[in-house]
C-alpha cells in the first residue's frame, strides 16, 4: 500500500475522504493542505506525512492513481501547479 494512504488509514481516514483529499490536491494543493489539517492527524504524524511528500513526490501520483484519479488528471494538476508558481 502507498505509504501516504497507509498513514491516512492508520488515522481512520475513510476511503471517501482519501479520494476527496487527492481530488482537492489535483485541483488546488493549498485547499488540500487545509483538508489535511482537518483530519485530526497529530502534528508529529502530520509532519512525517509532509516530509514523505516533500522527499518522495512520486508517491502523490501513485496514491492518486490508487484512488482512481487518472494520469491525465495528475498531469493537468502538475501543469496547473507549475503555472501558478511562475
Amino acid at each position: 500500500m502507498n505509504p501516504i494512504i497507509a498513514m491516512l488509514k492508520e488515522h481512520n481516514v475513510s476511503d471517501e475522504k482519501v479520494r476527496e483529499l487527492f481530488q482537492a490536491f489535483m485541483e488546488n494543493p493549498m485547499m488540500a493542505m487545509g483538508l489535511v489539517q482537518q483530519l485530526g492527524i497529530p502534528p508529529e504524524k502530520l509532519q512525517q506525512l509532509m516530509a514523505l511528500v516533500m522527499t518522495q513526490p512520486h508517491l502523490i501520483k501513485e496514491a492518486a492513481e490508487s484512488v482512481g484519479i487518472s494520469d491525465d488528471e495528475v498531469e493537468q494538476a502538475k501543469a496547473q501547479f507549475k503555472n501558478q508558481q511562475s
